[in-house]
């Protein structure tokens, strides 16, 4: 099996595990952040620049994590999306993190985001460009 639409790959560095030895909490989330990152330059074209040059961000609203497997020191990790709603101002984005050599499903992310006016510091919509974009990476 394939892992499709990754959008981050890491390693679970010795650095990041905790007493128990396996990968801490706070370095799963990171490592979702990070992929958010690339997730949506992949489907808007949008980069942190945007928010220096006209004031367009993202803020996240609601986060839902489910571990489903350990992940020990060493390990490679790939993260995917996928898109799961598309409202007029929220999107809703499914990140999956697997073990890059097992293919094993280690934990998802259901996260809950907002287009983002950073000058007015309030939710707007999406432009009918970035509407159209994000149709081809809807579930």
């Amino acid at each position: 099996m394939a892992i499709n639409n990754v959008v981050f790959q890491a390693v679970a560095h010795p650095w990041m595990c905790d007493a128990m030895l396996h990968l801490t909490t706070r370095h799963y989330m990171a490592m979702f952040d990070d992929a958010s990152y690339h997730f949506l330059h992949k489907v808007f074209g949008w980069t942190a620049t945007q928010v220096k040059d006209n004031g367009i961000g993202f803020a996240d609203v609601k986060h839902v994590i489910e571990y489903q497997a350990e992940v020990g020191s060493g390990e490679l990790l790939s993260v995917s999306a996928q898109l799961t709603k598309l409202g007029g101002k929220s999107m809703t984005v499914l990140y999956s993190m697997y073990n890059s050599q097992t293919e094993e499903l280690v934990a998802t992310l259901e996260s809950t985001s907002v287009l983002f006016d950073t000058n007015a510091r309030k939710a707007i919509a999406f432009s009918d460009d970035w509407r159209s974009r994000a149709s081809d990476y809807l579930a």
